[in-house]
């Protein structure tokens, strides 16, 4: 007898095996993944489904026939709904132990580190609950805030948010019903300072507090640090002060050394680290936190700040620096930073990383090359969710060795575009890669249906790029945004950027991206193209003539950049966020492999059922 197919609503009798990526407890049925919100390994369930992905399938507890000891009742009204907090039913013992698999998993699987020899317990957060200095909500009607559940993609109003300190559901509860001018609001606030940030500006009458400022002053360890909006900043001030002080201990400190701070953000290692080394080099790329990291250090008279990307500077630094606190982004370094950092050489590395997999690829490129890694402590920043911060101790052993400082797969990458975007994303899985734009027109074609024409192009971008080439793999992409069928391209001018802007104002639409790749010795060729839906928030005049005037607007479809910092003008609501970027990366390196490259393994590297969960290279608030 054939199996059935499982539909969605579905019920299933389930027993959960092990921990999903995403905070999620597995199981399998009918030879599918099963990922089921609200579940622990080890429990037997009735899960119903929620949706169909094409590599597994999305489901949440609905009745617990066996239940693990480890279960407790969630604190929270909205638990279920609102999927920000995955594990609000498992007590917090279990919680840290989870959180210390997941870290010896990823050294081990991803590293190669012998299994959790290197990782010590989990340092506890002294605040289980209420420890949030930040939160981004959605705005549903008529104003109201909210979260947007993972899976469902449905607007869950939030009166209280258990997670968020005293002071943000303060401003929160001032705030509700009232912002339907906006589709997007974060607010920051101090818990020890009692200052606060709401963005954007609201203009509603009805607002009972001020909105708009550029940054607010938080406190960790009694120092002040000012924060502007686009700045990242710790969520959790009291574990916030337990890293530096990891941080400082891992590196062991001495007074005649240099410390690199190596994306530095607003320069809270810096501030905290310098009164124990002569010299402190803040590097940061990002002119806002730069800004904020200046005003942070002020009386600090051995801080200097580097305005660049950590890969470009860290190669010039002469002399080399004694030490080197890493703090990258989700997305880890990019090969050129470590190889930079092994050529340096410091005696000592203190490695801070948010994600597991990414910490892993790079401690093994570093432990490839002169160093040994000595302890890994995990850090709970984040109770109540899978997430899980790292603090890597690695030291110099003193001998060259070999560096893995950037992967080397079988023939040249070539990308035919000129975009910093896609370059930025290629950089991101670790790929070395030639940049040779093709100059390829971009005219549509009367009664071309979108996706005919950005497969046309890519195609076109591709084969113009390979007919010069000997051999090597030439990716070629182009994107479009679509709205009620129509096709808007890049804006002739500033009046053009300001139409589109209008158009798509408070709209949903769709961003389609066209990708082709040419294997050059045997002409072999994949071309595909992917649609996401967007949502674009209803900004105000002034924010789009803000965004019009930087002139960033203009060489992008539709006028807008989804990742714009300063604008925030879209919301992805489902699919492959890199495809909004300009360059899907799942499908790429699935098409890739079909050619026969030699894809790299590890975290950096995506496929499709990972994109089609929230993507994993989407920011907090987008996916």
């Amino acid at each position: 007898m054939s199996q059935q197919p499982i539909i969605r609503g579905q019920h299933l009798t389930l027993s959960l095996t092990t921990w999903g990526r995403l905070g999620e407890a597995m199981a399998s049925h009918q030879g599918e993944d099963i990922f089921v919100f609200g579940g622990i390994p080890g429990e037997t369930v009735v899960a119903e489904v929620l949706r169909i992905r094409r590599k597994y399938v999305a489901a949440r507890v609905v009745e617990v026939l066996q239940a693990s000891e480890q279960r407790v009742e969630p604190r929270c009204p909205y638990y279920g709904e609102c999927t920000g907090c995955q594990w609000q039913h498992l007590d917090y013992p279990a919680q840290l132990a989870a959180k210390y698999e997941r870290v010896t998993d990823a050294l081990s699987r991803v590293g190669g580190f012998p299994l959790g020899e290197q990782v010590l317990p989990v340092l506890a957060s002294p605040s289980q609950y209420g420890y949030r200095n930040h939160a981004r909500f959605t705005i549903g009607k008529p104003g109201e805030l909210g979260f947007v559940n993972r899976e469902t993609r449905q607007f869950v109003r939030i009166d209280h948010c258990l997670l968020m300190h005293g002071g943000i559901n303060h401003l929160l509860s001032q705030l509700q019903d009232k912002c339907g001018e906006t589709t997007q609001l974060s607010i920051r606030a101090g818990s020890e300072t009692g200052d606060y940030l709401v963005q954007p500006t609201l203009k509603n009458p009805e607002v009972p507090i001020a909105t708009g400022q550029k940054h607010y002053l938080d406190s960790v360890q009694g120092h002040s640090f000012r924060v502007a909006s686009p700045s990242f900043f710790q969520v959790n001030i009291a574990q916030a002060a337990q890293l530096a002080q990891t941080v400082r201990q891992t590196l062991a400190l001495r007074e005649d050394e240099t410390l690199v701070d190596a994306y530095a953000g607003v320069g809270t290692f810096a501030a905290l680290l310098s009164p124990y080394v002569r010299r402190v080099i803040a590097i940061e790329e990002s002119s806002a936190a730069v800004a904020d990291a200046r005003e942070n250090c002020q009386g600090l008279e051995n801080v200097e700040f580097v305005l660049g990307k950590t890969e470009e500077v860290m190669g010039n630094l002469d002399p080399p620096p004694d030490v080197v606190v890493l703090d990258p982004p989700r997305a880890g370094c990019r090969p050129q930073a470590l190889e930079s950092l092994i050529e340096l050489g410091p005696r000592k590395i203190a490695y801070v990383s948010c994600d597991p997999e990414t910490l892993a690829r790079d401690l093994k490129v570093l432990c490839d090359g002169p160093y040994r890694l000595e302890q890994v402590q995990p850090v709970d920043m984040f109770p109540q969710t899978h997430h899980v911060e790292c603090v890597a101790s690695l030291s110099h052993t003193g001998t060259a060795g070999q560096s893995r400082g950037s992967i080397q797969p079988a023939g040249t990458l070539i990308l035919a575009s000129a975009s910093p975007r896609r370059r930025d994303l290629l950089t991101e899985l670790g790929l070395d890669f030639e940049v040779a734009p093709s100059g390829v027109a971009e005219d549509p074609i009367p009664g071309e249906s979108p996706s005919a024409m950005v497969e046309r192009l890519s195609g076109d971008k591709a084969r113009e790029i390979a007919r010069q080439r000997d051999e090597g793999y030439v990716i070629a992409a182009d994107s479009l945004v679509v709205l009620d069928g129509q096709v808007m391209g890049k804006p002739a001018d500033a009046d053009d950027a300001r139409r589109m802007l209008w158009e798509l104002w408070g709209r949903e639409h769709h961003v389609i991206t066209g990708v082709t790749v040419i294997d050059v010795s045997t002409g072999e060729s994949r071309t595909d193209s992917v649609m996401c839906p967007v949502a674009m928030r209803c900004f105000t005049r002034e924010e789009l003539e803000a965004s019009v005037a930087t002139g960033y607007p203009l060489d992008k479809a539709g006028a807008y950049a989804i990742q714009d910092p300063e604008f925030r003008p879209a919301t992805l609501q489902s699919g492959c966020y890199t495809n909004v970027l300009g360059l899907p990366l799942c499908r790429l390196t699935e098409m890739l492999a079909e050619l026969g490259y030699r894809v790299p393994e590890g975290p950096g590297v995506p496929s499709c059922s990972q994109c089609l969960q929230p993507c994993p290279y989407a920011p907090e608030g987008q996916l």
